[in-house]
């Protein structure tokens, strides 16, 4: 047996691997979160209504999330965790793309390739923060990286608005967000040559490596419910719009707010699961009831803070949730444990965007009884998963 050297680095190279990691997660969001800033105005202004919103919305989540459970799988099985990631991260040149198109039926093509990318790198992704996580507390650690990733997601935003405010418009802006991509893959060099072999973080633990499908049901159910009564923000962006409530240059810029908000949350919620555990989870179908009264309402400050509201959710759901997971799966199926949870997560995600946006064509009401039902239910699934029947996915 490898001896407590061989499988422990230093708690400084595990830092620094996060970080790093952290960057480029920061420079692919500028590109993906400021091209989905403004996803359900450019889509308007290509013909799209709010159920193709909606659609496209819902169906980008549900291919980014769904695909994960063969490329977990893969990451598992080859354990190529770099050359994963270095692949998931090339689609990201789909979104400069953008500024060639004419018509919402090319744009939702690309939009969804970007997504594709995300489903191909998160697993390996993730292993690899989670793994480097061990050393320094898994929530803590995840929670930096959240961070880090959401900090991105301010500056692309901006980078957006500072496009249309200039008289850019769209095409400009995405054209623009091919140069975080090449910084990017600079990082990421750098990050694989200081970790090739991320498994040296942590010891494996062959107990966990067989989940037991009865227990892994419970979490499974909370994440799907939770998820399909959490807006997204292209048709929050499309009410702004459609309702003439929010100037176009002014709906990224109230995204970037959101975005800063869920960096705070991550941070917190990251330190609050090494403390709590998944008792954190339970904010999030409080906080999920509370955006659609807001953010679908016809007064600009209440849209302002149900967005902001929004942002606290962001940053609060993957945090606890990768946190969670990686504490109660083996390394060896942890890519695949990953691809799982995040098929049903995206699944939720996809079916409640998809509802909504057709909902919003009949009333608001509509879509705040939906998510009323949603969240009640995934309260319930909650105290079904904290009733001793999960221990242990």
């Amino acid at each position: 047996m490898a001896g407590p050297d061989q499988m422990t680095a230093p708690r400084q190279t595990a830092m620094r691997l996060i970080l790093l990691l952290g960057i480029v997660s920061l420079l692919g969001d500028i590109v993906s979160n400021g091209a989905r800033s403004v996803t359900g105005p450019y889509l308007l202004t290509l013909g799209g209504s709010a159920a193709i919103v909606g659609l496209v919305a819902g169906l980008g989540e549900f291919t980014g999330y769904g695909l994960r459970v063969l490329t977990g799988l893969y990451s598992d099985q080859t354990q190529h965790y770099w050359r994963i990631v270095y692949l998931g991260y090339g689609l990201l040149l789909a979104i400069p793309f953008l500024a060639l198109t004419g018509t919402w039926e090319v744009a939702a093509v690309l939009l969804i390739t970007e997504r594709i990318g995300k489903a191909i790198r998160a697993p390996a992704r993730d292993t690899i923060i989670s793994l480097a996580a061990s050393p320094v507390g898994r929530g803590w650690g995840v929670g930096v990286h959240k961070a880090l990733d959401q900090v991105g997601a301010i500056i692309g935003p901006l980078l957006l608005a500072a496009a249309i405010l200039t008289g850019g418009g769209y095409q400009t802006g995405f054209a623009f967000l091919a140069l975080p991509i090449v910084l990017l893959f600079v990082f990421l060099a750098i990050g694989k040559r200081a970790v090739p072999e991320p498994g040296i973080f942590e010891r494996s633990d062959e107990d966990a490596a067989v989940p037991a499908a009865r227990r892994f049901v419970p979490y499974a159910t909370f994440l799907f419910l939770a998820m399909a009564g959490f807006a997204s923000f292209p048709l929050i962006s499309y009410h702004m719009k459609v309702q003439g409530l929010i100037a176009d240059p002014s709906i990224p810029l109230i995204y970037a707010g959101a975005m800063a908000v869920s960096t705070l949350v991550a941070l917190g919620g990251g330190w609050a699961y090494d403390r709590i555990g998944t008792r954190a989870l339970l904010l999030i179908p409080l906080i999920n009831i509370a955006i659609p009264a807001l953010a679908f309402s016809t007064a600009p400050s209440l849209i302002v803070l149900g967005t902001l509201i929004w942002g606290v959710g962001i940053g609060l759901h993957e945090t606890v949730m990768r946190a969670s997971l990686a504490d109660r799966t083996a390394t060896e199926i942890r890519g695949q444990a990953f691809g799982y949870i995040y098929a049903v997560y995206g699944t939720g995600w996809f079916l409640g965007s998809t509802v909504m946006g057709v909902l919003y064509e009949v009333s608001v009401a509509h879509i705040i009884g939906f998510v009323a039902i949603t969240e009640v239910l995934a309260v319930a699934a909650y105290v079904w998963m904290r009733q001793g029947r999960v221990r242990r996915l």
